[in-house]
């Protein structure tokens, strides 16, 4: 296998052979050549229907013609000046448009990236040191939010090499859990900066708000003089033509998209009303720079693929989804197996787990083990997953209707 001895070429030059810690599966991940549509193939030619889709951005499938065009165009201008281009203005009119609180904006080139500016900004908006996160929310890879739940809420570090004097800033609280955000915010009062949450969790598989959930968290955030930020790294433009924000009718000070607003290309955004925006430099005193940051080709991309999602009907991608929900339906009645299916709009994922998983510590309490063998079998049925029970599952505009029927018999097979 050419993987295998990629592998161990790998592993020699970059730590546990991988550049993202999410790609590494036993024994060795499987490396991948090319993308057309619904499909990857791999180094030795074999051909997987994608249900990773790069973890999130690729909505429309591999290779898009016509973002593909867009950035071929761009390529011939030049792809890097150091310096403004209008590409920036025209991607950041369409998502003002599409997201119209999103009134200016920071083009970055990482989520993590984004999420660090936009808590620096709330930080220094509000003159308060302290953020509130959701255990297992994931915002990066900084060090403000790679904390776990320590007593009394207050964060420890997850990652050494963070001071505990950072991680005692941050909060962390249960996902669809009011009482511990409002306890959080009766003893920290006046202390506060932001709460920052994903509206749907996507990084320990996908756990919607229960209702009410984000219209408290906006109601406690706005009595306290606290900002609220949606992290929409994942969720921005999958539930719809939008943010996350509209989909559930709630309304962050300040938004951060991802993935999908770059077509596949390195692009984050961190967003908000003008009053706060402004005192990010050099309009204000708040330092936020980048080489790569508003890249033409990014923002080509960016815009080749929001004006063709303007377009799609995304009712085509949850009926996808309820045709998988079906068949898991059926396997956990007929085979009686601990399953859930927990999904928005397009993306989704199975729990092996008798109970309903409404927060990060249900998720924890699936087996793991299951998910290992679940991911190994439609491995060797053609179908590519995200090798982790604690990640999400996407569907593109290219998954045709057999594709999805297919992959939703497999899983009843497999199981």
């Amino acid at each position: 296998m050419k993987s295998k001895k990629l592998f161990n070429v790998s592993r020699k030059l970059f730590p546990g052979g991988v550049n993202s810690p999410v790609r590494f599966y036993d024994p060795y991940p499987l490396f991948i050549k090319k993308g057309k549509g619904s499909k990857i193939f791999d180094v030795d030619g074999n051909k997987f229907i994608d249900f990773c889709l790069a973890y999130g951005p690729l909505i429309l499938g591999h290779s898009d013609a016509s973002v593909k065009n867009a950035v071929k165009k761009q390529l011939e201008n030049g792809w890097l000046f150091g310096a403004p281009t209008e590409e920036e203005i025209l991607l950041a009119k369409i998502i003002n448009e599409s997201i119209p609180y999103m009134e200016m904006m920071r083009f970055v080139s990482s989520g993590t990236e984004a999420t660090m500016h936009a808590i620096r900004l709330a930080r220094a908006y509000t003159n308060r040191k302290k953020i509130v996160k959701v255990f297992g929310g994931f915002h990066g890879s900084h060090d403000s939010v790679l904390v776990s739940p320590g007593s009394g809420a207050i964060g420890i570090p997850s990652s050494p090499g963070i001071p505990d004097e950072i991680s005692a800033n941050t909060l962390v609280v249960d996902y669809n859990n009011t009482e511990e955000i409002k306890k959080v915010f009766e003893n920290n009062k006046d202390e506060i900066a932001a709460i920052i949450i994903e509206p749907v969790l996507g990084n320990v598989g996908v756990i919607p708000p229960l209702d009410g959930y984000l219209k408290m968290i906006r109601e406690i955030t706005t009595d306290n003089n606290s900002l609220l930020i949606f992290d929409e790294v994942i969720t921005g433009f999958r539930f719809h033509y939008g943010s996350a924000g509209q989909y559930f009718n709630v309304e962050p000070d300040l938004t951060i998209l991802g993935k999908i607003v770059g077509g596949g290309f390195p692009l984050a955004v961190f967003g908000g009303k003008e009053d706060i925006m402004k005192n990010i430099s050099p309009s204000g005193n708040v330092y936020q720079a980048g080489t790569f940051s508003g890249n033409p080709i990014s923002m080509v991309a960016g815009i080749a693929t929001l004006k063709k999602l303007k377009n799609k009907d995304y009712k085509n991608l949850e009926n996808r989804v309820s045709i998988i929900n079906k068949y898991v339906e059926d396997a956990k009645n007929d085979k009686k197996i601990d399953l859930q299916l927990n999904s928005m709009v397009s993306m989704f994922q199975i729990f092996f787990n008798k109970n309903e998983i409404k927060n990060y510590n249900d998720a924890l309490k699936s087996n793991t083990a299951n998910f290992k063998k679940f991911f190994n079998k439609l491995l060797d049925r053609g179908f590519y997953i995200p090798p982790s029970q604690f990640e999400s599952l996407f569907i593109s505009f290219s998954h045709t209707k057999k594709e999805v029927e297919d992959f939703g018999r497999i899983i009843y097979e497999g199981l």
